[in-house]
C-alpha cells in the first residue's frame, strides 16, 4: 500500500475557505503586487503533503494560484532545492518535521521560507540519493492548484552528475542602501540578525525559532541607536529573507561601516541547564573547543538555506596590510569589552563571556565585528527572558551605552560617507 499524508476532501475544503480569507487578507494589507502578476499578490500556501507510491516520492504543494517552480538538487549533505516565486506559507508549524515513521520515501523533512525579495525556496533533506523529475500542475474543482514535484531514487554517481550541475542562478544578493549626494559624518553601524527564511537557526522546545528572536531583538536595537540622532544604521536583512553569510560581511565593507553586530540564540538541548550570553570576536583558532563547534554550526547557514557559501574576503596581504588587520581585531575586542562591562550588570553571562572563533560573519578585515549570542534557546531562563519585551528594553539600552562609549574615543573611526537612511535594510535581489 503507498503511503500518503493527502487531506481528505473535507479537509481540503475546511483549507481552501482558510485561504480564500488569507488571501482576502493579503490583498487588503500584504505588498504590493508584482508587475508581471496580473492576479495580483503572491501566491498563498494552505498544505504541504508527501506520499510514497510505486518508488516516487511527491511533495505537493496546495495553493491559490499557478506558480512556476524550478528545482535542483546538491550534494554534501544530499539535498534538493526547490526555488519558487513569493508564496506565503500560511502551513502548520510541525509542517516539513519529518521523523521516524513519518519519514516519507527519500524525504527526510523540509523547511521553507523567504529567500530573497520575491523568491521563496523550499529546501528538502533526502534520506538518499534521489533526481527531481518533471514538476505536475493540477487544478481542483474546488479551485486550489496542486504543484506536485517527483523525488525519484537514484544511484550514487547519477545524483552526483545531477548535483554537479548545481544552481545555475546566483544566490540572493544583498547591497548597501544607495547613496546620496550630501555627506554624513557619523558612524556607521551594521546590525545583522542572524539566519532568517529558509534558515530557521536554533529551534526551541517550543517551536519558537531563533531567526525571529533575533530579528526581533536586531530590530529593538537599531531603533534604540536611532533614538539618540548619532549614528547611521544598515540592517542586514529587513524581514524574514536569507542573506548568505559572505554578503553580511560584503554589506559591511561596502557600506564601509565603522562597527558590525551580529546577534544571534544558542541551543544545546542536550545541557538545558547552561545558559547566559556570550560574546565573540573573530579569530582563526578557537578558545576552545565549545566555540569552535558554535562557529561551524552557525557556518553552515548557507547550506541550510539550499546555497554554496560564498567566497569570503580575500587574504589580508591582497587588500590591507596585515596591521590593519590586527587593528581591527583589537578594536572588535575593545567592543566586546565595553559590551561586557554594560552587559554583565543587567544580564546573566556565560562563564567566559568573551571568546574568540572563526565565524565566516566576522571574517571582514577592515570593519571591527562581534557576534553575540544573547542567551540559549534550550534554557528555558534564557528563552522566557528573549521573549520579554522589558528585558530586551534594558539590554538593547545597555548594548546603546557600549556603543557610546567605544565611539566617544574615537573620533578618528568615523569616515565622511554619503547620506544614507537611518534604518536601511538594503536586501536587492540579483537577476537571475
Amino acid at each position: 500500500m503507498p503511503h500518503s499524508t493527502r487531506l481528505p476532501r473535507t479537509g481540503l475544503v475546511r483549507h481552501l475557505a482558510a485561504l480564500a480569507l488569507a488571501g482576502g487578507l493579503i490583498l487588503a494589507a500584504g505588498p504590493a503586487p508584482a508587475q508581471d502578476d496580473p492576479a495580483g499578490g503572491a501566491a498563498v500556501a494552505i498544505a504541504a503533503e508527501t506520499a510514497t507510491r510505486d518508488g516516487t516520492t511527491r511533495l505537493t504543494l496546495t495553493l491559490s494560484k499557478p506558480i512556476e517552480a524550478r528545482a535542483f538538487v546538491m550534494e554534501r549533505p544530499d539535498r534538493a532545492v526547490i526555488d519558487l516565486p513569493e508564496v506565503n506559507f500560511q502551513l502548520d508549524q510541525e509542517t516539513g518535521k519529518l521523523s521516524g515513521r513519518k519519514r516519507d520515501g527519500v524525504i527526510a523533512s523540509f523547511r521553507y521560507g523567504l529567500f530573497a525579495p520575491g523568491r521563496s525556496r523550499i529546501v528538502v533533506d533526502l534520506a538518499g540519493p534521489a533526481v527531481v523529475e518533471p514538476v505536475e500542475t493540477t487544478k481542483t474543482r474546488e479551485g486550489a492548484v496542486l504543484v506536485s514535484i517527483p523525488f525519484r531514487k537514484v544511484d550514487r554517481d547519477t545524483f552526483r552528475k545531477a548535483a554537479v550541475a548545481g544552481d545555475p542562478s546566483p544566490a540572493a544578493s544583498a547591497k548597501a542602501a544607495p547613496a546620496r549626494e550630501s555627506v554624513d559624518t557619523r558612524p556607521l553601524i551594521v546590525i545583522d540578525a542572524g539566519h532568517g527564511g529558509t534558515d530557521p537557526g536554533a529551534i526551541a522546545a517550543t517551536g519558537v525559532f531563533e531567526k525571529d528572536i533575533v530579528f526581533g531583538f536586531a530590530q529593538s536595537f537599531a531603533e534604540r541607536l536611532e533614538q539618540s540622532g548619532r549614528y547611521r544604521l544598515v540592517m542586514t536583512r529587513d524581514r524574514d529573507v536569507f542573506v548568505p553569510l559572505a554578503e553580511r560581511v560584503r554589506i559591511a565593507r561596502e557600506a564601509k561601516a565603522d562597527l558590525f553586530v551580529s546577534i544571534h540564540a544558542d541551543s544545546i538541548s542536550a545541557a538545558p541547564q547552561v545558559k547566559g550570553a556570550t560574546i565573540y570576536t573573530g579569530s582563526e583558532k578557537a578558545t576552545d573547543s565549545e566555540s569552535a563547534r558554535l562557529a561551524e554550526r552557525e557556518n553552515r547557514a548557507d547550506a541550510a538555506a539550499g546555497t554554496e557559501s560564498g567566497e569570503g574576503p580575500a587574504d589580508v596581504a591582497d587588500i590591507l596590510q596585515e596591521l590593519t588587520l590586527r587593528e581591527t581585531r583589537g578594536f572588535s575586542a575593545g567592543f566586546a569589552g565595553r559590551l561586557m562591562g554594560q552587559l554583565s550588570p543587567v544580564m546573566e553571562m556565560s562563564p567566559k563571556p568573551h571568546r574568540e572563533a572563526g565565524f565566516k560573519v566576522l571574517r571582514s578585515p577592515d570593519v571591527p565585528s562581534v557576534l553575540i549570542e544573547l542567551g540559549y534557546l534550550s534554557s528555558k531562563s534564557d528563552l522566557e527572558k528573549l521573549q520579554s519585551e522589558e528585558w530586551r528594553d534594558r539590554v538593547t539600552g545597555s548594548m546603546a551605552k557600549a556603543v557610546d562609549l567605544f565611539f566617544s574615543g574615537r573620533a578618528t573611526l568615523s569616515r565622511p560617507a554619503p547620506v544614507a537612511p537611518r534604518r536601511s535594510a538594503a536586501i536587492a535581489p540579483v537577476s537571475p
